[in-house]
């Protein structure tokens, strides 16, 4: 059977802003995927991200490479596997990928879930404070204090600060830091006694992952998650002795099979999972949701970032998120 490719480019402003350590972004621009063989028609998502070197247009580049794999047939899971030594892991595949699952689903009858033999239950998710100055970061985590997870952007000179400020505007809360690469091995020890110090759950990518080595012997006082460090099951086994949790993104993966793969992998490992995302609409939560069904740290709060999300959308009661409905994804 064989398959007809539509790419969309879709924006969706950011509410606000939305800053981390190596800048500052006021909308999502993500790329849709249509995979169509005139009875049904699935969807998937990416967001190409610039730290990878991907653009929209490297990234429908990547998409168009491989129409003609995809017009030559075949099952969709037959093509899915295929896709995995077709392309490279990143955005583009992620999308290609997350569209042939929701094509599976809709030609088999069923749901993703469905396919993959579990019943999805309601997540609670981090939401997001942007770096800032430390009292303006206090104002910002003051407002979100009565959710349970909070994820805070860091990464710069006066992160022990900032980290103080946080913890005294949501004592209650469990905190995840994020510092997206921004700390080094001279101020490493000093930030991460005060995580501890403040009771910090989790502290994401410290260090710059061409330069994460020192983590193998520095005290972890606080468990560290890999994000920009680990994209795909492999090379997870020489992480394990400098992180204690792996960062699961299905952009870095490159889709919902390897993100599986991936999940398996680090299980069998010790490592913990967070589920994450890169700032995008519900439907690019929608299968990332299937793998946050097993993890730690549940962190897909990318619709909550956009002033408006796309229609139909996930239900997000506060920061609590609901299996996608098939007239999304899956």
């Amino acid at each position: 059977m064989q398959y007809n490719l539509n790419l969309l480019v879709e924006r969706y402003p950011i509410a606000g802003k939305f800053t981390i350590s190596r800048g500052s972004k006021t909308e999502a621009v993500v790329i849709v995927c249509e995979l169509g063989n005139g009875i049904h028609t699935g969807r998937g998502e990416c967001v190409p991200y610039a730290r990878y070197g991907e653009t929209i247009e490297s990234v429908s580049g990547q998409i168009r490479a491989v129409e003609t794999l995809l017009q030559q047939g075949g099952t969709a899971e037959a093509l899915r596997h295929k896709l995995q030594s077709a392309m490279p892991a990143g955005a583009a595949r992620n999308a290609v990928d997350c569209a042939l699952w929701d094509l599976q689903a809709k030609q088999s009858g069923t749901t993703v879930a469905g396919l993959l033999g579990i019943s999805p239950r309601p997540l609670i998710t981090a939401i997001t404070v942007s770096i800032d100055t430390p009292e303006a970061m206090a104002a910002a985590t003051a407002k979100l204090a009565k959710n349970p997870l909070i994820k805070v952007k860091i990464g710069g000179d006066n992160d022990a600060e900032r980290i103080r400020a946080v913890r005294a505007a949501a004592p209650q809360a469990q905190i995840i830091l994020d510092a997206n690469e921004g700390w080094n091995t001279d101020n490493f020890n000093e930030n991460i006694q005060v995580a501890a110090q403040c009771g910090i759950s989790l502290i994401e990518q410290p260090l710059p992952a061409s330069d994460d080595s020192y983590l193998a012997q520095a005290k972890r006082l606080v468990p560290v998650c890999a994000d920009e460090s680990a994209h795909t099951a492999e090379g997870l086994e020489k992480l394990k002795d400098r992180y204690d949790a792996v960062n699961i993104k299905l952009d870095k993966t490159g889709g919902l099979t390897e993100a599986l793969i991936m999940q398996r992998k680090a299980r069998s490992l010790g490592l913990q999972i967070m589920t994450g995302c890169m700032v995008g609409s519900s439907l690019a939560m929608a299968p990332a949701l299937m793998v946050a069904q097993d993890a730690d740290f549940v962190d897909l709060d990318g619709p909550l970032l956009l002033a408006k999300d796309r229609e139909p959308a996930l239900h997000y009661d506060g920061t609590t998120v609901t299996p996608p409905l098939p007239e999304l994804w899956g």
